[in-house]
């Protein structure tokens, strides 16, 4: 069955609104609002003058969580400086979900590559969440959308580094990519699992680059940039984003869809939609 992604040319902090209003999920208690805070020195992230329309919209508090790399983030205390530096503790509600430990495991009975979640603790003071995505490259994924939001986004410091060795953190850097990409959706589904589906995703394909915004210094956007997209299904809504890459006709294109193809990116969404948390197939919607 198809699902439906809803679509926007115009990239403004007011249709992120709308195209989230349009997914008609009206998320329930508590709302976390997951984003990326960009890490120090990074050019392309998305600011929170950008999201702060839809965090109010939702009345959410902003989340993240520690990196498992060196950086401003991988330690609690640089990371809440970099929260407060970039603008978001100034802007909002923020809570570092992993701020102190133990990590609260999450259950993955029918993984694939791995069996338990590693997310922040105070993932359990809320109730549904909304997750704001800039979809661009990325070094090891190939790209970056809703399905890494949720799964490496969430996870803690300890956990992202589980989930990147597909159950073991000290082959970080060398587990085979297909596991990685497994490990990825595992994890996801077990934090739609967590929130029995209270999710809705949006992802804005703007200054992409082929680095993610975890890079210090990244490339900069080789593509244009193509609009905004909302669904309730990050499967769909990824696959979207990346059908989107492929018919775009921007010069700069060739660059992004290598960081994708030469990482197998496509992998985490089959992988994702494998364990069915989400359908390939979709109705694009334009607003």
């Amino acid at each position: 069955m198809k699902s439906t992604v809803y679509f926007s040319r115009t990239i403004t902090p007011d249709m992120v609104v709308q195209l989230y209003r349009r997914t008609g999920k009206q998320l329930p208690g508590r709302v976390a609002v997951k984003v990326h805070s960009g890490e120090r020195g990074n050019q392309n992230f998305l600011h929170p003058d950008f999201w702060a329309p839809a965090v109010e919209e939702a009345k959410g508090t902003v989340v993240e969580c520690n990196t498992a790399y060196e950086g401003a983030r991988n330690v609690t205390e640089r990371h809440l400086q970099l929260l407060r530096d970039h603008g978001w503790s100034e802007r909002f509600a923020v809570d570092l979900l992993d701020a102190d430990g133990p990590d609260l495991e999450l259950p993955i009975p029918n993984g694939k590559a791995i069996q338990t979640n590693f997310v922040g603790k105070n993932l359990v003071n809320y109730d549904s969440m909304l997750v704001l995505s800039h979809f661009k490259g990325h070094p090891m994924g190939g790209y970056g959308g809703a399905l890494k939001q949720i799964s490496i986004g969430v996870a803690s410091g300890f956990g992202k580094s589980y989930i990147h060795g597909a159950g073991i953190p000290e082959n970080f850097w060398t587990t085979d990519r297909n596991s990685f990409m497994d490990a990825m959706a595992d994890a996801a589904g077990s934090v739609i699992d967590f929130f029995k589906g209270e999710l809705a995703y949006v992802n804005v394909m703007k200054n992409m680059s082929v680095d993610c915004d975890c890079v210090a210094t990244a490339e900069a956007p080789c593509i244009a940039d193509i609009g905004i997209l909302a669904s309730t299904d990050p499967v769909a809504l990824d696959q979207a984003c990346v059908d989107l890459v492929y018919a775009c006709s921007d010069p700069g294109k060739p660059h992004l869809i290598e960081r994708i193809e030469s990482r197998n990116g496509i992998h985490t969404i089959e992988a994702a939609a494998a364990l069915g948390l989400g359908s390939r197939e979709y109705e694009l919607i334009e607003v």
